[in-house]
């Protein structure tokens, strides 16, 4: 349970962080990207 707990946490993290730029259509590409990136990036 204590390796569940974090790793569903991750997986939520990480989905906002991949696929959160469906909901932010109005910015570029790129700069979805590099927020994807840098959200990736802080959580490791």
């Amino acid at each position: 349970m204590i390796t569940i707990v974090p790793l569903i946490f991750s997986n939520m993290f990480m989905t906002f962080a991949w696929y959160g730029h469906l909901k932010f259509r109005y910015l570029p590409l790129w700069e979805v990207i590099i927020i994807s990136w840098l959200i990736a990036f802080a959580e490791y």
